[in-house]
């Protein structure tokens, strides 16, 4: 699966939000300050041809949705940073991030719980 763009991501978040949509719509969810009108017909034309997109075409206009589970694409771009910044180390990750926001141990002890019950989930690839 491909990773996405900074601006790519934060268009299938909406669309994940709304479910389908019409670019007028996905238009309306963006913050400001919005882009244009056609860098977002673009932006959803690029996603499509990425296998992240479908559409229902009603005459010229197309009404979009997901081809892409958020969370399979959570999982597969979660999966991919760990490999890039900590070695591929869940454990890193979680050593990081204890120290970053200074976890006390119970909370630390419930984020290792909720990784470990993901972990043991099976991955859809």
């Amino acid at each position: 699966m491909k990773e996405l763009t900074k601006a790519e991501e934060q268009v299938m978040q909406v669309l994940w939000e709304l479910q389908k949509g019409f670019v007028k719509d996905i238009l309306e969810k963006l913050p400001e300050p919005k882009p244009a009108y056609n860098t977002v017909s673009t932006i959803v034309r690029i996603l499509e041809k990425k296998g992240f997109v479908g559409y229902q075409a009603y005459g010229k206009t197309h009404e979009y949705f997901p081809l892409i589970e958020k969370e399979k694409y959570t999982r597969q771009f979660l999966k991919n940073f760990v490999s890039s910044y900590f070695g591929g180390s869940y454990q890193q990750l979680v050593s990081f991030f204890a120290k970053e926001e200074n976890m006390n141990l119970q909370e630390l002890d419930e984020l290792m719980k909720h990784v470990k019950k993901d972990l043991d989930q099976p991955a859809d690839e």
